[in-house]
């Protein structure tokens, strides 16, 4: 799906691109599938439990709270630079499903402000707060990903760091 999407293009993408990038049938498509919004939706799903994975495994309690969101922002945006078909693919493509990739978006958002609040703290950055930093990060690695510098996402580990650092630091 990620290829045959950054290849052509969301709206341009047919059932046939998929399968055939997938080496498997539209039987087998549809029986996981009802089409090719719930297969975009369900790749960006996947691919951002995997990099929130990866931010997860950065963390070590051994560190304080601030060594430990250093790391675990280069970590994460480390994995996200290694993919840039597919990192194009899931900032860009996935809004032009409207409401449910939109909806998507923000469920994947919440976790990682969710995690964010458990590793810096609730005493130090409320929830909406938490939200803003997510937000603020996607967007960097967004502009990033249009400047066509995705392989370059781990040089915002510094500014995404200060970011943090800066809303916890209240």
């Amino acid at each position: 799906m990620a290829r045959a999407v950054a290849d052509q293009g969301y709206a341009d993408t047919t059932i046939a691109d998929i399968v055939r990038e997938a080496s498997v049938s539209r039987r087998t498509f549809y029986e996981h599938f009802a089409g090719k919004a719930e297969c975009l939706v369900a790749l960006y799903e996947a691919a951002s439990h995997n990099a929130l994975k990866v931010l997860r495994d950065a963390i070590d309690p051994a560190h304080d709270w601030e060594e430990q969101v250093e790391r675990a922002l280069g970590a994460y945006l480390g994995c996200m630079a290694a993919n840039p078909v597919l990192m194009r693919t899931l900032f860009i493509e996935i809004l032009g499903l409207g409401a449910e990739g939109l909806a998507a978006r923000r469920r994947v958002n919440q976790e990682i402000a969710d995690y964010m609040l458990g590793v810096v703290g609730s005493e130090r950055v409320t929830p909406e707060m938490a939200m803003a930093v997510v937000g603020g990060i996607h967007e960097l690695v967004l502009q990033a990903i249009e400047d066509g510098r995705v392989t370059e996402l781990p040089e915002l580990t510094v500014t995404a760091t200060a970011l943090v650092k800066a809303v916890a630091h209240r």
